[in-house]
This record gives C-alpha cells, sequence and structure tokens, in this order.
C-alpha cells in the first residue's frame, strides 16, 4: 500500500517540500510506501496552452534525482497525453492512484485541482473518500514574505535573481549539459571557457549577464565564473585541462553584473579581470 501525492513538482521548490515532508513522514508512519506521481511532458505543451514561452526548472531526471533525495520512496512517470487528459478527477483516482499505485491515502496540496473537470481540494477529498482513500491536506508555504511557486522562481531567474531563486528552492539552480566547441576567444585572452548545450531543451536560462559559479565535472567540484549571453559559457578557475565532449553541472551561486558590450578584446580582457576578483571577493562571503 501507498501514500500518493500528484503533481508536476518542477522545481522541488520549498513549498514542494512541505508536500513531500508530510507525505514521506506519513507514510512511514502507517508502514507504507511514499509515492509521487509526477507528469511528463508538461501539460502546457501537450494542450498548447502558450507553449512556446515555457521553461522548465528541472529536466525529469533532476526532478526525480531531487524527490528521491528527499526520502520518497517511488516516483511514477505518467506520460501526459490528451488521452490521459481527459480524465476526470473520480478516474483518475481509482484507476492510478487506487489500481495502479496501490494508494490507500492521498496527499493534497492546499490549490490541488484535479482531473478534466478541475476538481476543487474539497470535491477532491469527497470523491476520494467514496473510492476508500483516506484524505491528507498540506497548507500553502510562503518565503520571505512571498507565497512560493514555480512561476515566482522563473521570475526571479529571468530576472537574473539566482539568490531569490536559491531561497526559494533550496538548493542553488544548476544547468547542466555537454562541453562543446566555441568561438575559442577566451582562451586567446587568458580565460578559456567551456561552452555548455544545456540537455534539457526547455530549461530556464538564467537572464544574460555574468555570474559567480560552482562546476562540477565528474565527482570534482571547482569555482568558477559564468557569463550568459546567447550561450552559456564557464570559465573554471585554476583551471587547465581538455574537456570537449564530457559533461559540466554549474551551479549559480550570485550575480556579478549585467551583460555589456566592449570595443575592443583589450576592454573585454580588462573587465574579465574585474570579474575574477570580484567572483573571489564574493567567495569570501559564502
Amino acid at each position: 500500500m501507498a501514500v500518493v501525492a500528484t503533481g508536476f513538482f518542477d522545481g522541488v521548490h520549498i513549498g514542494h517540500r512541505l508536500v513531500i515532508d508530510t507525505l514521506v513522514n506519513e507514510a512511514r508512519h502507517r508502514g507504507e510506501e511514499s509515492v509521487i506521481a509526477t507528469l511528463w511532458p508538461h501539460p502546457r505543451i501537450v494542450l498548447g496552452d502558450d507553449a512556446f514561452s515555457l521553461r522548465l526548472l528541472n529536466s525529469l531526471d533532476e526532478k526525480t534525482a531531487l524527490l528521491k533525495g528527499l526520502g520518497v520512496d517511488r516516483v511514477e512517470v505518467i506520460p501526459f497525453t490528451r488521452e490521459f487528459a481527459s480524465l476526470t478527477a473520480e478516474e483518475y483516482l481509482r484507476s492510478y492512484v487506487k489500481e495502479h499505485f496501490g494508494g490507500s491515502a492521498l496527499l493534497m496540496g492546499y490549490d490541488n485541482r484535479l482531473g478534466s473537470d478541475r476538481s476543487t481540494p474539497k470535491q477532491t477529498a469527497a470523491i476520494a473518500h467514496a473510492l476508500g482513500l483516506d484524505v491528507i491536506s498540506t497548507d500553502k508555504v510562503s518565503a520571505v514574505g512571498i507565497a512560493v511557486s514555480s512561476t515566482k522562481i522563473r521570475a526571479a531567474l529571468s530576472a537574473g535573481d539566482v539568490s531569490l531563486a536559491s531561497r526559494f528552492l533550496c538548493y542553488d539552480y544548476t544547468l547542466s549539459g555537454e562541453v562543446v566547441h566555441g568561438k575559442r576567444l577566451g582562451r586567446t585572452i587568458g580565460y578559456p571557457t567551456a561552452n555548455i548545450e544545456v540537455a534539457e531543451k526547455l530549461k530556464l536560462i538564467p537572464a544574460a549577464g555574468v555570474y559567480l559559479t560552482e562546476s562540477r565535472l565528474g565527482e570534482r567540484t571547482f569555482k568558477s565564473m559564468t557569463n550568459i549571453s546567447s550561450t552559456v559559457e564557464t570559465h573554471i578557475f585554476d583551471f587547465d585541462e581538455d574537456i570537449y565532449g564530457e559533461i559540466l553541472n554549474v551551479s549559480f551561486l550570485r550575480r556579478v553584473r549585467d551583460e555589456i558590450s566592449f570595443d575592443s578584446i583589450e576592454d573585454l580582457k580588462f573587465q574579465l579581470m574585474k570579474d575574477e576578483i570580484n567572483c573571489k571577493k564574493l567567495l569570501l562571503e559564502l
């Protein structure tokens, strides 16, 4: 048997964590499995609801790892299709929560709406009880006086406020991808960069500018600074290895400055020197 929570959980942020902690603790108390049923791809992509503007905080692998890292026993990925979208709350609870996931209880967030009928929490609870499911509810969570949501985290990142995003997420926002060949301009002025081809094409890229970052290469971690413009380029401090083709994970710690246009290569080199000094000063404050 299992206690089941359903949702997209993009970001696995501080608001989600109340739901997840309650799920895990309740399941342990009952001697049952904790199960997160998550959807993929995002419903907006399938339903065409302004899908071109959609950007995600996590890839599916990242989200799954975060959920399991918080103690969830099982992550069930439901392929989101138009057929699935047509299910009512009652059909979903019966076919998936009870029959497929072996649910004995349903855990709901404060604003969950379920099914094609957009069942409210109160309506969903009544349906669940009629199906023999226990219902557990959670409250809204706020941080720094703001109700946390994936939308607000996306807005913070789009404005370059990676510090606020980190507070909402409870971890540093990260981009992951293969190191690919670029223009090699940085190497000619003493600032070689790893150009990252972000693996998840719908992953949100923070606002253009320069950031203090932490880069993970396999089991090794390095401090770095990352420039975002039309590309994502990371200069790893005190590092000189050929890492083309390898996967680099870059976590954003602080924003250093906005994007700047330069009149000459010398101006660019001088600014990069200033950026490195500023990044290393910021490291002393962390």
